[in-house]
């Protein structure tokens, strides 16, 4: 495509979001309409605090909050009216800041007409939120330095831009190491043909834009960002007879991925994760994606005392910390459990079959997930093989 083409495609987008959508029920497809995924109640209590105009001008196929975002710098591109923005703004808290970047003009008025609104309700001193205009490709004109954010947020607005690698670039730039872009849009289930992204509604909807999600995993690649992980997807149902008959066998569906940034020297080992269950929303259990989810598990500790006093202990190894403990054999991580009466850290030697040796494994916080200095709450244990005469462990997530 032409830069001619991509500043006509743009044009068209901020007309058709400016000037002929107004409000949420004037959308012509369901493509931009947010699932009924449930939603945490800590964030339902924050989205009951936004104005009725902000929620009204609402176009996002998603409602994106990751965790732990308190005391974070968080970009939203393509913020629109501000919602995500209002909503991260309180939950960042006073010492956070969040910035919403858009092209349209009119979205930005509503957005910032409501800041003072917004800083009065969340009872904080001053505004921690800011709207820029400028485009999401080219962030460095609008003033975005590098390095300069933990979170990135975009809610069904990459699909809408013509230069999707600029965009994925752009984030790349100006996320910190171990930085997070956490982003909700669709995808298609092949590429699109060019008459069909020649369509102005059909872009405007948010489908003929669409990504074909294999794209999104090279594009991820290229750029240097970890692989997609995909927190959540749904099958969208156009609604419109019209626009389906239009676009034939093409399907459709809004996901949710989250790319990290990690440092270039940083360590891909496997590890044994234990989630020590204080994530706001997530206490019982905490999905970092569709396919990794860290639960919470308590025993009583006589059950400990029990397999302490067996001949099961000289096959075990338990890690005390924090309160929960970790038993697992050299096959595999055999128990979790929660335990608050072991005070001290210590192991259990699996190749001593008489007594207790005490061990000091190597614990590193920062070890295979980049988001674990951003959550703070998540215990990376790993064991080198010297300190077991084994290199053969089996070190895998939960």
């Amino acid at each position: 495509r032409s830069k001619q083409t991509d500043v006509a495609v743009r044009d068209d987008v901020k007309d058709y979001y400016g000037k002929i959508l107004k409000k949420t029920a004037d959308l012509k497809s369901k493509a931009c309409v947010p699932g009924a995924k449930p939603t945490r109640g800590y964030i339902r209590k924050a989205l009951d605090e936004l104005h009725p105009e902000v929620i009204a001008r609402y176009y996002g196929c998603g409602l994106l909050v990751p965790e732990c975002v308190a005391g974070c710098r968080v970009l939203d591109l393509g913020c629109g009216s501000g919602s995500d923005c209002y909503v991260l703004s309180r939950l960042v808290g006073q010492s956070g800041h969040v910035t919403g970047i858009d092209m349209t003009e009119e979205q930005l008025e509503v957005a910032r007409k409501y800041m003072d609104y917004h800083t009065q309700r969340f009872g904080y001193k001053k505004p921690n939120v800011d709207f820029v205009q400028g485009y999401i490709e080219t962030l460095r004109e609008a003033g975005v330095e590098e390095a300069s954010y933990d979170i990135i947020i975009s809610n069904c607005v990459v699909n809408l831009s013509p230069d999707k690698a600029s965009v994925l670039r752009e984030a790349y730039r100006v996320l910190k190491n171990g930085g997070e872009l956490y982003f909700s849009d669709v995808y298609s289930n092949a590429r699109i043909s060019e008459s069909l992204r020649a369509d102005k509604v059909l872009w405007g909807e948010c489908l003929s834009g669409a990504l074909w999600w294999e794209d999104l995993m090279r594009l991820a690649e290229e750029i240097g960002f970890t692989v997609p992980r995909l927190v959540s997807a749904n099958i969208i149902s156009i609604g419109n007879e019209q626009l389906e008959k239009i676009l034939g066998d093409y399907k459709f569906a809004s996901a949710t991925y989250r790319l990290f940034k990690l440092s270039k020297n940083s360590e891909k080992k496997g590890c044994l994760v234990m989630y020590d269950g204080n994530i706001m929303g997530s206490e019982e259990k905490f999905e970092f994606d569709a396919k990794y989810t860290f639960k919470v598990c308590s025993v009583y500790c006589y059950t400990i005392s029990l397999i302490e006093a067996s001949c099961i202990h000289a096959f075990v190894w338990f890690m005390l910390n924090s309160g929960y403990t970790i038993c697992m054999s050299q096959q595999k991580l055999s128990f979790i459990w929660s335990c608050n009466d072991f005070p001290i850290f210590s192991c259990q030697s699996s190749n001593s079959h008489s007594g207790q040796t005490e061990v000091e494994p190597d614990v590193n916080f920062d070890c295979c997930s980049p988001s674990l200095s951003r959550f703070n709450l998540l215990y990376v244990l790993r064991w080198f093989s010297a300190q077991h005469g084994n290199k053969e462990w089996l070190f895998e997530f939960l």
